[in-house]
């Protein structure tokens, strides 16, 4: 049985019974009702699939979206509700009857499930990537099936992943995943509305594949956030950091897993990268912007150097050591993104000084630099 992520994305989709480790997603268009509440046939059906897989060897997480959906019904809630807050009271209300319903399924085929909530800081802060990957990888040695969404109830618009396809792709790389499987209502990627003539992509090696592509939103429940357009994005992640992704309905889910041409298959297309730079590229609400010099753009673009204050000549924004900002040259052409280390209160009185004037100045923790280079993602 191969670990190699890279030569299953060579091999292709024919090689997914051979994974070891599997990440899975599954869409709340696939969990639930046009009415309301949990599909209890379309859970039962996709649990059959996973449960074999896992029964058989395999190691599964399932990112599973949902538990906003499940508690529209019990709250009385027609459709589901645009503000935060009610959000999160339906995730509160959804999430418990969603884990009920996976318990009870998984438990029919001797298959124990944990539950198991997420947000941004948890995959980009090292001392909760560490917890969570710690975590998971002991369920995982258990011959647990974590269930894994977001932390609907307590994240806020600023710490959102926004939809659990990217939490998913997210998740893969958390756990060094051989593949990554993208199930919704729709069997696979194509280049316009099937209505309309539009045809079937079975394989994606690369961003050109997918020119002129006309994509989709959300189906027809209304109940998810996400769309065909996250699912890509997601797939594109996952390939472009060394792991091949596959997207595809929930009802194709045992054929997919069997590597039967079913879906889209993505082929990778890069190398790994640490969670938090992938989430800095392509997830991070940035929250102001730093403007180089035409020496520190060489620095940190060409070179790869952290950023110091010594090369910076303006910052704009609102944000605290930790968030996420832009860096820019100046033109203003945003040529990177990092985790910053001061404040937008602190850095205006830094710039264009070098780390041991601040440090004699201001004391020895202005020495240490803006953006750390392992904090940092060119763009």
């Amino acid at each position: 049985m191969t670990t190699a992520s890279s030569e299953l994305g060579v091999r292709g989709r024919e090689w997914l019974p051979e994974a070891r480790r599997i990440v899975v997603k599954v869409g709340s268009s696939s969990l639930t009702t046009i009415r309301g509440g949990i599909s209890e046939q379309s859970l039962a059906a996709l649990v059959d699939t996973l449960a074999e897989r896992s029964n058989a060897g395999t190691e599964i997480v399932l990112v599973s979206s949902g538990a906003i959906a499940a508690g529209l019904a019990p709250l009385g809630l027609a459709k589901r509700p645009r503000d935060l807050a009610t959000q999160q009271a339906a995730a509160s209300v959804g999430q418990g009857l969603l884990m009920a319903r996976y318990t009870q399924a998984f438990g029919a085929h001797g298959v124990t499930v944990s539950q198991v909530l997420l947000t941004a800081d948890d995959l980009v802060r090292r001392t909760q990537y560490k917890n969570a990957h710690r975590a998971l990888e002991k369920l995982l040695h258990l011959g647990v099936v974590p269930v894994v969404n977001e932390n609907d109830t307590v994240a806020t618009h600023e710490i959102r992943f926004g939809d659990n396809d990217r939490l998913a792709a997210l998740v893969a790389h958390l756990v060094h995943a051989d593949a990554l499987v993208l199930l919704s209502d729709v069997d696979s990627v194509y280049t316009g509305p099937p209505s309309e003539g539009g045809a079937r992509i079975a394989h994606v090696r690369g961003a050109e594949d997918l020119d002129g592509v006309r994509i989709g939103s959300t189906g027809a429940a209304g109940v998810g956030t996400g769309g065909m357009a996250t699912k890509i994005e997601a797939a594109s992640i996952a390939a472009s950091s060394g792991i091949p992704a596959l997207v595809t309905s929930t009802a194709a889910a045992e054929r997919a897993l069997a590597g039967e041409d079913v879906g889209t298959w993505f082929s990778v297309s890069g190398r790994r990268k640490p969670v938090r730079l992938l989430w800095l590229a392509h997830l991070a609400a940035t929250r102001g912007t730093l403007t180089l010099d035409d020496g520190a753009v060489r620095a940190v673009v060409q070179r790869h150097r952290s950023l110091l204050p010594a090369g910076i000549t303006a910052v704009s924004g609102d944000f605290e050591a930790g968030d996420p900002i832009e860096i820019a040259d100046t033109t203003g052409k945003v040529v990177a993104r990092g985790l910053v280390n001061f404040s937008a209160d602190e850095l205006p009185d830094m710039l264009g000084r070098s780390t041991k004037e601040l440090g004699r100045e201001l004391g020895p923790e202005y020495e240490r630099v803006v953006v750390h280079t392992d904090d940092l993602v060119i763009v």
